[in-house]
């Protein structure tokens, strides 16, 4: 029995894991700015597919991808790839039949969810689902380490010290810097409003420009100093990159707006 419980935990462990990207926090911004520039038409039609949810918003939907290993294994380990796309050693240079063998990472999750949710025929619950994953894998493409380096997943194995505990670098991006800003999600809807976006986004388009947004991202990656020069970081760096991440933050929430505006306007 227990050989059997080492190897059902070995096989496990050695399933891809999806790295979460932004954390709760970060989705729940991305989602709430599309939220301001959705038209009355696509407000309407996303209210009515979330009817019934426990939290029937976008925010409130926007972790949803993240949290299939606890509520769909199934469904959370066919969808473990879809969060990712690793093209950093490829000097940012999307090639789908090299990075995106089978469709499985987010450039393409993005393109084949958002078919579905613009797809009339199809069911109230494909397209519901289609909806949670969308919002989710924008979020994901538009943090930088989501299209980052494979040799060490995006990050996640690049070790760093932040405030005094152990983390990674992904884990510091994900969230470690827009926690150490203590603002609640109200004050920091309020502070991303305010900026102007750092470049013209997209506009509404389908299929959605999914991997510009991936090599737009992986080029923060490439920038000196992304990869600190030492294990500890501090102030100094934050306040470097934060400002980058909020942009990004920014920036994902408008190119959702177009993205939904695009696929329900029909």
């Amino acid at each position: 029995m227990a050989r059997v419980l080492i190897t059902l935990v070995l096989a496990f462990l050695l399933v891809p894991q999806p790295a979460h990207a932004w954390g709760r926090l970060g989705h729940r911004l991305v989602a709430a700015l599309a939220w301001d520039e959705l038209t009355p038409q696509v407000r309407a039609r996303i209210t009515e597919l979330l009817e019934g949810e426990a939290d029937p918003t976008l925010p409130g939907i926007a972790s949803w991808a993240d949290e299939l290993r606890e509520h769909d294994p199934d469904l959370g380990k066919r969808s473990s790839r879809w969060h990712y796309v690793n093209i950093a050693e490829d000097d940012c240079h999307y090639d789908a039949a090299k990075h995106c063998k089978g469709g499985d990472c987010v450039v393409e999750a993005i393109r084949a969810q958002t078919a579905i949710l613009a797809d009339a025929s199809r069911s109230r619950a494909e397209r519901l689902q289609a909806l949670k994953f969308v919002v989710h894998f924008v979020g994901d493409v538009h943090q930088p380490l989501h299209a980052g380096f494979g040799h060490d997943k995006g990050g996640n194995d690049f070790q760093v010290q932040f405030d005094g505990r152990g983390t990674n670098l992904h884990s510091l991006w994900d969230s470690g810097m827009l926690n150490a800003a203590d603002l609640e999600e109200a004050a920091w809807l309020q502070r991303l409003r305010a900026m102007p976006l750092a470049v013209e986004r997209s506009g509404p388009a389908l299929p959605p420009p999914s991997a510009l947004w991936a090599e737009a991202s992986c080029r923060i990656v490439l920038q000196p100093g992304f990869y600190p020069p030492r294990a500890k970081i501090g102030d100094a760096y934050v306040q470097t990159w934060r400002p980058l991440a909020e942009e990004q933050l920014r920036r994902g929430g408008a190119e959702l707006a177009a993205t939904l505006n695009a696929a329900l306007s029909r």
